[in-house]
């Protein structure tokens, strides 16, 4: 289109990185507490993530082995020059909110109290090059703007 302008977020420099994802979906684990465990392993090297989550106390913490060996599974399909899990580091580790349940139980004088059954989505990365979890984004590594004097007169207002 006319006036659409491309401009890259970040250099690609790590184009030549293997970068693999897996997602666990509604898993019943409320988000807060899956949090505690997958920052345990955010920015960890996968071997060490693994043992770290084969013996963590929380209930997530086998979900999040499974999909950590399914990671690390999805990435030696990418690149079969990976032999083991010791070349990869887990660059992303996101958990997000899913569905809420609502439940009701009885109290006294005929009320109900609605119980909220929380689920979460946790979303592991690993790739073979610590650096790249600047270049990962949830968005495509290009913006595009259909108007460039329009990107600019925001970004003005903005400082005003």
């Amino acid at each position: 289109m006319i006036g659409e302008q491309l401009v890259a977020n970040t250099p690609e420099t790590k184009a030549d990185a293997t970068i693999a994802r897996a997602i666990l979906r509604d898993i019943r684990h409320t988000p807060q507490k899956a949090r505690r465990v997958v920052d345990l392993v955010r920015g960890q090297r996968a071997d060490e993530a693994l043992s770290i989550l084969k013996f963590a106390p929380q209930s997530a913490g086998a979900d999040l082995y499974t999909l950590l060996n399914s990671a690390i599974a999805n990435a030696k399909q990418k690149n079969p020059a990976i032999r083991d899990a010791s070349e990869l580091w887990v660059v992303e580790a996101l958990v997000d909110e899913g569905r809420t349940m609502k439940r009701f139980r009885p109290r006294a004088q005929g009320r109900g109290f609605r119980i909220l059954k929380r689920s979460s989505h946790i979303t592991l990365t690993v790739s073979d090059v610590k650096e790249t979890s600047k270049s990962l984004s949830r968005t495509s590594t290009k913006t595009q703007t259909r108007n460039p004097k329009r990107a600019d007169d925001s970004a003005k207002g903005a400082t005003k």
